[in-house]
């Protein structure tokens, strides 16, 4: 697993451009070594402000978008379209603007698919085995798997002392968060943990206190962010009301 290291930028602003920028030559690198490249996606105000930068920049152009394969760290359990879906955001603000491939787009089941959260669960489990390379794995190489972190430490829909935490599945169903709504779907820390880079991305100053504990070194029960690692790579992406409780070996980064 990689050591994380720190990038700040002065402002939410700022921040989304700048992690667009990334997330445009990742995507670029990723095809030009393997002819195609995968995302994971987050939710939250400021992953909606870096999809909106993504599909504002001339150089997403650059990116066969058609070999792009897009899947969700997690979601909440409403109907199809609902506006507070991570997927209903995540196309509102680049998918519906790029032509990515329909079939490329791997959304969690909605709530009125006719699948309980468990069986919707297990069937995302299986989609990401059927696009795992045959015999080596239960997951596909995810490129890139963006986070946001929630101001108690959260990743994804993995809560601090939630008993999702302990789940070894790479999908679980998640009832009673203590965010609403209650039921989520989430990928669980062992399968966040495959991807090659993991970014945690974090804007405003009610998120440096669970930033700052996260890269101190808290038990990942306590602080989940804590708990992530990609396996090249660990990027936390802030802006500097955020990084205010960075502990003093990264502020060399600031």
């Amino acid at each position: 697993m990689s050591e994380a290291s720190v990038a700040v930028h002065a402002d939410a602003d700022l921040l989304a451009q700048a992690v667009a920028a990334r997330l445009v030559v990742k995507l670029l690198d990723a095809q030009a070594e393997r002819g195609q490249a995968a995302v994971v996606l987050t939710g939250g105000r400021i992953a909606a402000a870096v999809y909106r930068a993504v599909a504002a920049l001339p150089a997403k152009d650059a990116v066969d978008w058609s070999r792009v394969d897009i899947w969700w760290g997690d979601e909440r359990f409403l109907p199809a379209g609902d506006p507070e879906r991570n997927e209903t955001q995540a196309r509102a603000a680049l998918l519906d603007a790029v032509p990515v491939a329909p079939e490329r787009i791997h959304a969690m089941p909605p709530s009125d698919a006719g699948a309980d959260p468990e069986e919707a669960a297990a069937q995302y489990a299986a989609e990401l085995a059927r696009a795992a390379r045959p015999g080596t794995a239960v997951l596909p190489h995810f490129d890139v798997l963006m986070l946001g972190v929630g101001e108690d430490g959260h990743v994804a829909s993995v809560f601090p002392e939630h008993p999702v935490h302990y789940e070894s599945r790479p999908v679980s169903a998640v009832r009673g968060s203590p965010k609403p709504p209650p039921v989520r779907i989430t990928l669980t820390l062992p399968a966040i943990n495959t991807a090659e880079e993991v970014w945690l991305i974090a804007s405003g100053a009610d998120k440096a206190h669970a930033v700052g504990m996260a890269l101190a070194g808290a038990g990942p029960v306590q602080i989940p962010a804590a708990g992530v690692q990609g396996t090249s790579r660990t990027l936390w992406l802030l802006d500097r009301a955020a990084a205010a409780d960075v502990p003093a070996r990264f502020r060399s980064l600031r």
